[in-house]
């Protein structure tokens, strides 16, 4: 399914942002979208806490994500909505949504179906390498894997389809 990222069409309309009050401190969803008609998307593990990756949402994937429990997001590298785990079978419950104070970012704690991977490289989480920092970095300039193992193997389970990393 394809959308324009700033697609706000829809039965189900967020309240417009009428003033710092109501957006920081009132019971009204009013997002705000960035000039591409995205908001960042934190996601995590509902049981562990784990951070398994940061997506984009249009207002469709908000909205959808809202009316049925299960993630969606905006793929910025294929420009097309995406229901996650739709292809791999690994889709994210919501368990819970927030967003933050100014309402530009939304933070979704999730469970994940199947083997619980969340990442299209096979690891479980897209944040599997750790940047050495301050006196670390001065025995490292590499980045070090916190996931010694993939959960599945992307040939697998996306045969055929294009890698979404960009160069």
């Amino acid at each position: 399914m394809t959308s324009n990222p700033q697609d706000t069409s829809s039965t189900n309309q967020f309240a417009p942002r009428t003033s710092i009050e109501q957006v920081e401190e009132s019971n009204q969803l009013a997002p705000k979208f960035d000039d591409q008609g995205l908001i960042a998307c934190i996601t995590t593990d509902a049981a562990s806490g784990d951070v398994l990756m940061l997506g984009y949402m249009n207002a469709a994937a908000l909205k959808l994500t809202i009316a049925t429990g299960e993630a969606h997001y905006w793929s910025r590298s294929r420009q097309v909505l995406w229901h996650k785990g739709a292809t791999s079978g690994l889709t994210q419950q919501v368990e819970e949504m927030r967003i933050d104070d100014d309402q530009d970012a939304v933070w979704i704690k999730v469970r994940v179906a199947g083997n619980g991977a969340s990442c299209h490289v096979g690891y479980r989480s897209c944040f599997y390498r750790n940047i050495a920092v301050a006196q670390q970095s001065a025995t490292s300039d590499s980045l070090t894997f916190n996931e010694s193992d993939k959960v599945f193997d992307p040939e697998h389970v996306y045969p055929g389809m294009p890698n979404p990393t960009q160069l």
